[in-house]
C-alpha cells in the first residue's frame, strides 16, 4: 500500500468546473449568513443608536441572566477603560492612555439597555466594535452587567 506513505497530491481547485478559471473558489450565494450568526437589524447611524436606545430589549429573562459571567466578559473587554465599576476611571485613563469616558450614572447620557448593545456591537466614538470577540448571548450578558453598574452608581 505505498499510497499510504506517498499519498498522491491534488493541486486545489484543479480542473473543475465548479471554480472560476478553475483558480479562484466559489463566493457563497447571494443572501446567505455564516452558521450560527444572526444578523443585527439596526443600522450604524445615529438614527439606528437612537433606535436601539428607545426599543432594543434583552431577549434574555431573568433566568438566563448570569452576572457573574457578565462580570468576567466586562473585565476582560470593557473594565480597561470604562473601570470595574462603570465610573470612567479604567487603568487606561488613569494612565491618560485615553481621555473622556464618562461614567455610566451620567446624566447626559442616560444609557438603555438597546443602547449599550448597540454599541458593542457597532463601537462608538473612539470605542470599537466587539462584535467579534463576544456573540450575541454573551453581548447581552454583559448588556446586564453594565446596567447593573449604573444602578449601584445612580444609589
Amino acid at each position: 500500500m505505498p499510497n499510504m506513505y506517498e499519498s498522491v497530491g491534488y493541486e486545489t481547485y484543479s480542473e473543475s468546473a465548479a471554480f472560476r478559471n478553475g483558480k479562484e473558489g466559489q463566493l457563497p450565494a447571494e443572501g446567505t449568513i455564516p452558521r450560527g450568526f444572526k444578523p443585527f437589524d439596526i443600522e450604524n447611524t445615529i438614527e439606528g443608536y437612537q433606535l436601539a436606545k428607545d426599543s432594543l430589549n434583552s431577549p434574555l429573562d431573568s433566568t438566563q441572566i448570569d452576572l457573574a459571567k457578565g462580570k468576567e466578559l466586562y473585565d476582560i473587554y470593557c473594565g480597561i477603560c470604562h473601570g470595574n465599576k462603570g465610573d470612567g476611571q479604567g487603568n487606561l485613563v488613569k494612565r491618560e492612555k485615553i481621555l473622556g469616558i464618562p461614567s455610566y450614572d451620567d446624566a447626559g447620557r442616560a444609557i438603555t439597555a438597546g443602547s449599550v448593545y448597540h454599541t458593542i456591537y457597532y463601537g462608538k466614538n473612539a470605542m470599537g466594535s466587539y462584535a467579534n470577540q463576544i456573540n450575541e448571548e454573551e453581548r447581552w450578558q454583559v448588556v446586564a452587567y453594565v446596567m447593573e453598574l449604573k444602578a449601584k452608581l445612580e444609589k
